[in-house]
Parts: C-alpha cells; structure tokens; sequence
C-alpha cells in the first residue's frame, strides 16, 4: 500500500483527533521522568569521571541536561500542535518517499535499544538472583520474563499505561529508590571526604563539549520518539513544560547518581554490582529494573508508530507485538553490550535529521500539515550534510563535540531554507 498521502487507516500519519487528546502536562511530566530514569543513563554518566572532577561532571550534567531536554520538549510542542506522530512530522518535511528511509533507520534503532534494555533487565535479574538468593537462572528465563510482560503491555492501552501505571505508582516508587540509592552513596562520599572529592582534579581526556556531548546524547536520543506521545496531550505549551521538566530532572539525578557511585567505588566497578552493595540497594535496584519496562515500552510502541506508517495493513499493536518478538529473539543471540558504540553511531544521524525538522517547523506560525510530496530535495540534502559533519567533528575536532555544532548548522539551514520557501510561495 502506497504512503504517499496519509489516510485515517493509516494511524502513522494521519493528525490524532481530539477525543484522543487526553495527556495534560503532569501526565507528560510524569511519563518523561520516568523515560529519563534507567540504568543506561547512570553507566552513561559514570564515563564523566575520573576524567572530570565531580564538580566539572556536575557542570556538564546539569548544562547539558537542560539543553538536551530543551530540544525533547520543543519537538514534543510540535507534534502535540499538529496532532503528528514522528513519522508523520518526517514526512512532512522530507516529502513521503524520502522520509521512509530515516523512518526505517528509526524502526532499527528503537528496535536494538529495546533489545539493549531488554538484555539490562535480564543482566540485572541475573544478578540480583546470584547475589540474594545463589540462584543461577540463565540467559532464557529472565529474557522470556521481561519480553512477555512487555508484549502484555504493548497489548493494552498507551494512555492507560501512562495515565494510571505511571503518573499513580510508578513515579513515586522510582524516585523513592533514587533518593535512597542518593543518600546511600552520598553518606559514603561523606565519610571519605566530600569537600576534596568536590575539588579533585580529573584526569583528562575528556573535554568540556565532549562532556556536553555526553549528556546531550541521551536526551537526544528520544527525539525519534517524543512526538507520539506528546500528539496524545492538550495543548502545546503544557507538552512543552511537562517534557522539558520532566526530562531534565531525571537526566540530572541518574546521571549525576552515575558520578556518585562510580566516584565513591572506582572507575573500574560495574554499575550494577555497585548499586547492590549499597544498604537497600536489593530493592532499589529491583524498583528500577521494574522502571526499566517503560524505556522497553517506549522504544517499542514508537517503533511499532513508525513501522504502520510504512506498512499500514497490520495495526499498530500487531507491530508492537511483532517487534517485541523479535527483541528477545536478539536479545538472546546478539551481544548487545558489543554492539552499543553501532547504536550510539546509528543515532547520531537523529541529530542531524530533527535539526533540520526544527528549523523547518519550529519557527513557523501554523501547525505542521501533512504532505504528500515524495521528495523535499532541500531539506534531505542538508540532512545529508549534517550527518557528515557530525562525523567529520568526531574524528578532525573532538575537542569541541559533535551534537551542538551539528544542531545549530542544520537548525540555521533548515530555517534559511523554510523562509525562502514561504517567500517564494507568497510571491507565486
């Protein structure tokens, strides 16, 4: 079935109708805090030190948090003004033909993260069921067990999840565990010296945009996957503020519990052991395996958006049933942990793409409409060139990172090229 113009089977691309508008801003703040916490963001803010001193780490966390999360919000107000998925805003800017590649390059990145978080839970199962009980389960049970519960939820309700599940329990159960995780290794600080862990130096190798950089990534991250829920909400400006809060206040908290605990117990411990030594960290650790679920959630009900709108005969939860199958299945023959920097590469070509769509979009005065060009020749072609000089930085001039620079470059060209357009469109 061809995509080239949206049509109300295809759920993708067609703009959500009102009666489906139910998120107000404490839903999107409770389901983004909730996305921002996970295990993968505190390993993530553990590479800031030694490096960094904890004051320098800090810093960065704190900067780079509000900034990342910034533009996660900004592109949630767009797909919440326009009642668009993530598919549906590619396709608005890149023509319908075009934009089937980076949706296809979206399907397979939320599919290798999903199956990346899917082997984190398995990993600290495992753990927690050698150390607490001498139990030695494998690698089948525990991926079977978090696989399956996560197909029972991609069966039920987005909306329900979020509004009942997440904003009613699983908000107050995580960030209680965060906050006992933060005073445990707060107190160990303490005891070894708070002040002169505060001013030790780092080491280097790691500069101030390559900290940013860092920080950045994990909130750009999401970029692919804000839009389809935030077309679920209200109003704009309630998106906007309930993502950007949200967001920013988990990233710092489990990227700044990252720098804590690697701090106190040495650069070379492994982030789960380390949270399980702690008082209670049995516990806290299982409160944020549980958690965990929603970032395995989110991956796949975004990948199940984007893979309907290139194939719109099977519905949306027979794609998320199809492709949370298929993350086990990967999850138990693939090594994940091997295949990270493939995913941290695969998306950065996110940053380049949602740069662009900003520039495109987010400076207009209309909500985005859908189109049915098949190729927007200007805005694909500065994609293509953000991509390259995302890389080119990465390898001739680390020292002053990637992400920023990429973002500004094809933000700036994506509106120079949005405001000839309008003008060649007034004066025709």
């Amino acid at each position: 079935m061809s995509t080239s113009s949206p049509t109300p089977a295809n759920q993708a691309l067609a703009p959500l109708p009102d009666a489906q508008r139910v998120f107000g801003w404490r839903d999107h703040t409770a389901l983004w805090f909730s996305l921002g916490v996970g295990l993968l963001v505190m390993q993530v803010g553990a590479y800031l030190v030694p490096a960094l001193g904890v004051r320098d780490a800090l810093t960065a966390v704190v900067f780079g948090s509000i900034l990342g999360a910034g533009l996660l919000a900004w592109v949630a107000r767009l797909g919440c003004d326009s009642g668009l998925s993530s598919a549906g805003l590619m396709h608005t800017v890149y023509g319908s033909r075009f934009a089937r590649l980076p949706v296809f390059l979206n399907i397979v990145q939320l599919l290798g993260w999903a199956t990346f978080e899917l082997v984190v839970m398995r990993d600290g199962t495992i753990a927690i069921g050698r150390q607490a009980f001498g139990l030695e389960l494998g690698l089948v049970l525990p991926t079977l067990f978090w696989g399956l519960v996560v197909t029972a939820l991609l069966c039920g309700s987005m909306i329900t999840l979020v509004r009942r599940f997440v904003s009613r329990f699983g908000l107050p159960l995580v960030a209680a565990s965060l906050v006992w995780l933060s005073i445990q290794f707060l107190m160990k600080l303490d005891a070894e010296g708070l002040q002169a862990a505060w001013l030790r130096p780092g080491t280097g190798g790691l500069g101030v945009f390559g900290a940013l950089d860092l920080v950045i990534a994990m909130p750009v991250s999401w970029l692919p996957l804000v839009a389809d829920y935030a077309r679920h909400g209200r109003s704009g400006r309630s998106a906007f503020a309930g993502t950007w809060l949200g967001y920013t206040v988990a990233n710092i908290w489990c990227y700044a519990l990252g720098v804590l605990v690697i701090t106190v117990a040495g650069a070379d411990t492994d982030m789960i052991g380390a949270l399980l030594l702690a008082q209670g960290g049995l516990v806290a650790l299982g409160l944020i395996l549980i958690d965990e679920l929603d970032n395995t959630y989110g991956d796949l009900y975004s990948g199940s958006i984007s893979a309907h709108s290139i194939a719109p005969r099977l519905g949306v939860r027979g794609w998320g049933v199809a492709l949370a199958a298929l993350s086990m299945v990967l999850a138990m023959i693939l090594p994940m942990h091997s295949l990270e920097p493939f995913l941290l590469t695969l998306s950065s070509v996110f940053v380049p793409l949602f740069g662009t769509i900003l520039g495109r979009l987010g400076l207009a005065s209309t909500p985005a409409a859908p189109s049915g060009h098949g190729v927007h020749a200007v805005p694909a072609a500065i994609w293509v060139l953000g991509i390259a000089c995302y890389h080119a930085l990465a390898q001739w001039a680390p020292q002053y990172g990637s992400a920023l620079p990429t973002l500004v470059l094809t933000f700036a060209l994506g509106a120079l090229s949005a405001h000839g357009a309008g003008r060649r469109r007034a004066a025709a």
